[in-house]
């Protein structure tokens, strides 16, 4: 067991001060529950399962992210800063620095569980990826989570995030869900227009709106805008807008508002 912490020790970049908060944060909620039954109802297990420790886990890995992002990116809109950290936040990434950190060969499972596969499971990882972060937290405060996010959590993959959102084609291809959305529901073809352009050349902001198409000589409907980095950003960040907006109407039954708010 110490052998095996030390070697986690080591992947996190941090010597725990306590390390039974480490313990806890690789015990899944099998072996606590096991734990108490052997032990007799009555009885609380040695040590708790980790879900506590997730849910703290969750709400600093968004905080660290975000504030890296926002350090690394003062040109970045608030929709850009969201997709790329939702994407850096995601289970199915944190499920993959758990991995690539070994984090399933110190879970800590019930005899029933681990016969199961459970340890390579990415729910799982996720999860206890996020337990982990809460302990580092709790035993070391922001830096070491801070230090681990940027090696393990953002590095090449924040990078590559960051080329990709510049291509307008990344993070989710909002304009041919929007148009496929209009197609389907007999409502016709998106159209979109830069509205404003502002900031200096190394930092441009673009306001885009889309409209729906009309045969008609006056503009079409408005549906939404946006606003990025670039036209294609910002016309992704409008399609995301406007599908949001179609899709909450859809959902209430109701008819698109005659007017959108700007897109701040």
């Amino acid at each position: 067991m110490e052998s095996g912490i030390a070697q986690l020790e080591a992947a996190l970049g941090h010597r725990f001060a306590n390390r039974e908060l480490l313990a806890h944060a690789l015990t899944h909620r099998s072996l606590a529950y096991e734990h108490t039954l052997e032990n007799g109802k009555s009885e609380a297990p040695a040590v708790g399962d980790n879900e506590r420790l997730e849910f703290l886990g969750d709400a600093v890995l968004g905080l660290v992210v975000a504030e890296a992002l926002f350090s690394a990116h003062p040109e970045w809109h608030e929709g850009e800063l969201t997709r790329v950290r939702a994407q850096l936040i995601s289970r199915q990434h944190m499920a993959k620095v758990a991995e690539a950190i070994a984090l399933g060969a110190h879970l800590r499972l019930s005899r029933g569980e681990e016969r199961t596969g459970l340890r390579r499971k990415s729910t799982v990882l996720s999860n206890t990826m996020e337990a982990v972060l809460a302990a580092l937290f709790l035993d070391g405060g922001l830096e070491p989570v801070r230090a681990f996010v940027s090696r393990r959590v953002m590095g090449e993959t924040e990078q590559q995030l960051a080329k990709e959102l510049l291509s307008g084609d990344a993070l989710g291809n909002y304009k041919s869900a929007l148009q496929e959305h209009l197609q389907a529901a007999r409502m016709g073809t998106p159209v979109y227009g830069v509205k404003s352009e502002s900031g200096p050349g190394h930092r441009k902001r673009f306001l885009v709106e889309v409209r729906l198409e009309t045969d008609k000589a006056e503009p079409g409907k408005p549906l939404a805008r946006g606003m990025g980095s670039t036209k294609k950003v910002a016309e992704q960040d409008a399609a995301r807008r406007a599908l949001a907006r179609l899709t909450a109407a859809a959902a209430k039954g109701s008819g698109l508002e005659q007017e959108e708010q700007t897109a701040e």
